[in-house]
């Protein structure tokens, strides 16, 4: 038998998962189709139709201080990110070994509050009969330097001390510019356990590379609410 037991049950018509421990806790926990149905679900897309954002470090390396989105998450609210994808356009190679990458991060303890060069997103909501909107700050294409804080710190640059997702591509150069071929960068984060990101906390997305991309898209969609939302006791 498994360390932990896990069913389904029904509460008011709503299923939802239990998981006890062999102690006797229960903690019962809305699963997130349920949550979307309550119109808890949000999604934004980062670059518009087929215009992708180059954002931070001018579509370069990774620049920690300028992410291509940032989703603010504030105490006391919890997000749970279940679906993010991104599909980067790669630039010619100038030159071997050159890379291009993209990476999913969180800053687990510090929260942006705002600051930076960005384009603000309003995030839609799953459930389509609802209004648009977000507990959360969510911002993309940074071009200007941003900061997270944690309580009782100053404000600095995000600490992504919980990667989610990384995807790296390296060319091989083989002639001249005009004859490289470079597959496509795509990366898809799809958990099979979402992650709590309790506030304060950022989540982050990245991609760049040793020559300037062309740009990139990406789809963010999760759940949110307060901390007790997520949970029956």
């Amino acid at each position: 038998m498994s360390f932990y037991n896990q069913m389904l049950r029904v509460l008011g018509g709503n299923p939802v998962e239990r998981i006890g421990t062999p102690g006797g806790a229960a903690l019962v926990a809305h699963e997130i189709e349920h949550m979307i149905a309550r119109g808890m679900g949000r999604h934004v897309t980062v670059g518009a139709f087929s215009t992708p954002i180059v954002g931070g470090g001018a579509g370069t390396i990774l620049d920690q201080n300028q992410p291509e989105f940032a989703v603010a998450v504030p105490e006391g609210i919890c997000i749970r990110p279940f679906r993010i994808s991104a599909q980067v356009e790669s630039a010619l190679l100038a030159a071997d070994n050159e890379e291009n990458e993209i990476l999913f991060a969180v800053d687990s303890k510090g929260m942006w509050t705002g600051d930076g060069t960005f384009t603000s997103e309003n995030p839609s909501n799953l459930r389509t009969t609802l209004g648009i909107g977000s507990m959360c700050r969510v911002g993309s294409a940074f071009t200007g330097d941003m900061t997270t804080t944690q309580p009782g710190i100053a404000a600095a640059e995000p600490v992504l001390d919980m990667e989610l997702a990384r995807a790296v591509e390296k060319g091989d150069f083989q002639g001249t510019p005009a004859t490289v071929w470079m597959q496509k960068l795509d990366l898809l984060y799809e958990p099979k356990h979402s992650p709590y990101l309790v506030g304060p906390c950022t989540l982050l997305g990245y991609w760049g590379g040793t020559v300037a991309n062309i740009g990139g898209f990406a789809q963010l969609s999760w759940v949110e609410g307060r901390v007790e939302d997520f949970f029956y006791r």
